[in-house]
């Protein structure tokens, strides 16, 4: 009987995840990050945040500390600002490369045990300077998540891997399922604050669309990419003292805006190679990835298959994925 401990660390949250030969026992999250880190100065906070959510989820599977066989942790506990900074791997990546640049260091205020840590990924781009630092871009997390879908849904590339979120990110894949690069924007960053920190914020009521309206979702995404993403967002006002659209409709123009403006980065990126007819599988939040393959469906530019992964695939990605690199390594056997 095996018991591994993986740990997802983001930027405002932590994930914990106990598994038992491939099941999960226990899981527990708290809202302890790297932003934490950044703004003290200190990585105390986060390493009391990690020690006590691992705590609570060997806790609640009555799983003793000895009993645990490996530890591994992915996400942005191996940034500057994580527990440990670890290198990103250089694209192409795949899970031979994620695996080689594993690295295991011993953090007592966090755990006894070793931590294994898996390396970010990040795009080769040489003497970085205005003519080509969109061509940059890099990963922590989103990398064993890829590695997850991968695995499960058997996915053969070339491909490109949609991920909204705060930060949504693309991820290219290539025919022997390496990571050849990256994109991110800040697409549920910007919803975010201009949901709840803008003049629309009475128009949205500070709300996020709780459904999909396809047709305002559609329009919105259009208008962004003819008339620019401020114009757009502006108005949504409009359409609140001048229509009868109700909220979630508004809510719905300004998701397809920022999404939209999203699909632009995909086209046009020099930071991913995007054809036409590349497969393309999404995964993130549940409304985000709904609107995403509608606004994919209805552009013209994108003739390849389209995956949306469900809910259920997806509630575990970083953990197994983590599982799967270590795997490679040969730390489970």
């Amino acid at each position: 009987m095996t018991h591994i401990i993986t740990i997802d660390t983001g930027t405002t949250n932590t994930r914990v995840t106990l598994w038992q030969d491939g099941d999960v026992l226990a899981h527990q999250a708290c809202e302890v990050g790297v932003r934490d880190t950044a703004i003290t100065g200190s990585r105390e906070k986060l390493q009391n945040g990690v020690r006590d959510t691992i705590n609570k989820t060997l806790a609640a599977a009555h799983v003793t500390e000895e009993q645990i066989d490996l530890v591994i942790g992915s996400g942005m506990i191996s940034s500057n600002v994580g527990l440990f900074e670890l290198p990103h791997v250089l694209a192409p990546a795949g899970l031979q490369q994620l695996a080689r640049g594993m690295v295991s260091v011993t953090i007592p205020e966090v755990f006894a045990k070793p931590i294994w840590f898996v390396p970010g990924v990040r795009n080769v781009v040489d003497n970085i300077g205005l003519h080509n630092c969109e061509a940059m871009d890099m990963m922590r997390g989103e990398e064993v998540e890829v590695m997850s879908v991968i695995e499960q849904l058997a996915i053969t590339g070339p491909a490109m891997m949609v991920m909204p979120g705060s930060h949504s990110k693309f991820v290219c894949i290539d025919d022997k399922n390496r990571i050849t690069g990256c994109v991110t924007t800040l697409a549920g960053e910007l919803m975010y604050v201009i949901t709840h920190n803008t003049i629309l914020a009475q128009s949205l009521d500070s709300q996020f669309a709780t459904s999909i309206s396809e047709e305002m979702l559609l329009a919105g995404a259009q208008s962004a990419q003819t008339i620019g993403l401020g114009r757009t967002c502006f108005n949504v006002r409009t359409l609140d003292q001048f229509t009868i659209y109700e909220r979630n409709d508004r809510a719905n123009f300004l998701l397809g805006a920022i999404l939209g403006a999203d699909l632009l980065t995909l086209k046009n990126s020099t930071a991913i190679k995007m054809m036409p007819g590349t497969p393309v599988v999404i995964c993130g939040k549940p409304i985000m990835k709904e609107a995403l393959a509608i606004l994919i469906k209805n552009d013209d530019y994108f003739s390849g298959k389209i995956t949306v992964v469900s809910d259920e695939t997806q509630a575990h990605l970083a953990g197994q994925g983590a599982i799967l690199v270590a795997t490679a390594r040969g730390l489970i056997k």
